[in-house]
């Protein structure tokens, strides 16, 4: 491990209705949630060094208590936020606007579209690694132009799931099962 650290920003209520809206077709079951410890565990051996994850939820009156102890167990510090407009994703940009100055890497977990220019920015400061974690399929296409910005599947390559989701992808004929299919 390095002194460096990757800072993992979470957009919980993006993964939740990207999953539950455009995977799923209604909200997910507890176990069809992605298994965030496996995400923050990916972060940390992805690019061999800590990882601190910074978990972002919208809340109203009261803490999900339950699901934010959870998330500390798991090693994430969690981001309960309310206000008026698009909170967490305020926040996210600030953070974001925030880790320009310090040497670290950063892995958004979002698809979309209003972290850009944050991203962008940090992705071209030389020496920092930028990525997104998330569906590629639902990405915002602007997310994934940025130049030098990788890219990790939340359900192929962080193996975050449980179950195999009902996801259409492209498939390399060198992996195609017709079992699958039939």
């Amino acid at each position: 491990m390095t002194e460096r650290t990757t800072y993992l920003l979470v957009d919980g209520e993006n993964i939740d209705a990207t999953l539950g809206v455009s995977v799923l077709g209604r909200r997910p079951h507890p176990e069809e949630r992605p298994r965030w410890n496996k995400l923050l565990h990916y972060a940390e051996t992805t690019w061999a060094q800590p990882a601190k994850g910074l978990f972002f939820l919208a809340v109203e009156d009261s803490l999900p208590s339950s699901f934010v102890q959870a998330l500390i167990a798991m090693g994430y510090k969690p981001v309960p936020l309310r206000g008026a407009g698009k909170v967490v994703d305020i926040a996210i940009q600030r953070t974001a606007e925030a880790l320009q100055t310090r040497p670290a890497d950063v892995m958004l977990v979002s698809h979309d579209r209003d972290f850009v220019p944050q991203m962008a920015s940090l992705a071209a400061t030389v020496g920092r690694r930028t990525a997104l974690i998330g569906f590629r399929e639902f990405m915002a296409t602007d997310l994934q132009e940025i130049p030098g910005i990788e890219f990790h599947d939340l359900e192929y390559d962080v193996a975050a799931f449980t179950s195999r989701l009902p996801r259409v992808r492209i498939i390399d004929i060198d992996e195609f099962d017709p079992l699958e299919f039939l």
